[in-house]
């Protein structure tokens, strides 16, 4: 009964969303899959969100550019597009701006965090994103799982800058590194509002409500809860930075077209 039901399932999906699923066998040889209709760069619905997109850059947990980044930008699905250029708009007339880390994650780069998970040799980036976490419990702890739902389409990583912006200095590579969790000046540099912690820090403070983070700090993880979950989105109460659009349009679906402009290409 649950394979005839998930095959009927498939066989209501548009044909481009099929071709774009990630395969659970071999990899094939071939042209990179397109993503469905219902995919857009957020730059074309709104242009004014900054855009940092940490996987295509060695500064991310894994230490490495990831699979499946081709350009950094991000894409997702339309609803989700659009009602972030809402809270776009109400952020603006207060003074301040979304950045986006992550949108949509192919399958492929979920592949790559799993085997950086169980390589337990490869403690580059510990000291900076997981320095009280062991290595060995990242799945048992949540941090890493074979599925995500950013691959779906509807989920995004996201902070707030104060305007005007001030500018970044990247990461390079084989420099010292400071936890994520520390007070603000010792942390890796990023124009965000104080968050409590930086980006894809694996430590509890991270959790959105966490009592230890007070003050400024949870003011500011509550202005991005408050304006994101009023216009549709959810937060995953482990992480401040993680939100998912309701209803998902694609709630059982997982891509692995590369985040790339070509994956749009006809819409």
């Amino acid at each position: 009964m649950l394979k005839c039901a998930a095959v009927l399932r498939a066989l209501a999906l548009p044909l481009a969303a099929l071709m774009a699923v990630a395969s659970s066998g071999p990899a094939q040889a071939g042209p990179d899959p397109k993503a469905p209709e219902e995919f857009v760069a957020l730059s074309d619905v709104d242009p004014t969100i900054l855009q940092e997109i940490r996987y295509i850059t060695e500064h991310n947990f894994t230490g490495d550019p990831v699979d499946g980044y081709r350009r950094p930008m991000c894409i997702l699905t339309r609803p989700a597009a659009k009602a972030l250029h809402r809270a776009q708009t109400r952020l603006l007339k207060r003074g301040y701006t979304l950045k986006v880390y992550d949108c949509y994650r192919p399958q492929r780069a979920v592949d790559t965090f799993v085997s950086w998970a169980k390589d337990l040799d490869d403690q580059r980036m510990k000291d900076e994103f997981y320095p009280r976490v062991d290595k060995t419990r990242l799945f048992e702890d949540g941090y890493i799982a074979e599925k995500s739902g950013h691959s779906r389409g509807g989920t995004l990583d996201l902070t707030i800058v104060r305007l005007p912006a001030q500018p970044t200095r990247p990461y390079e590579p084989g420099e010292e590194l400071t936890s994520c969790y520390g007070p603000e000046k010792e942390r890796f540099p990023d124009n965000s509002v104080d968050m409590g912690t930086g980006y894809d820090c694996f430590d509890t403070l991270s959790h959105t409500l966490d009592p230890r983070i007070t003050g400024v700090q949870r003011a500011n993880r509550m202005l991005l809860k408050d304006t994101m979950e009023g216009l549709g989105f959810v937060n995953l109460a482990e992480e401040w930075w993680h939100y998912t659009y309701k209803p998902e349009l694609f709630p059982d679906t997982y891509f692995d077209f590369p985040v790339a402009r070509r994956s749009l290409t006809g819409h």
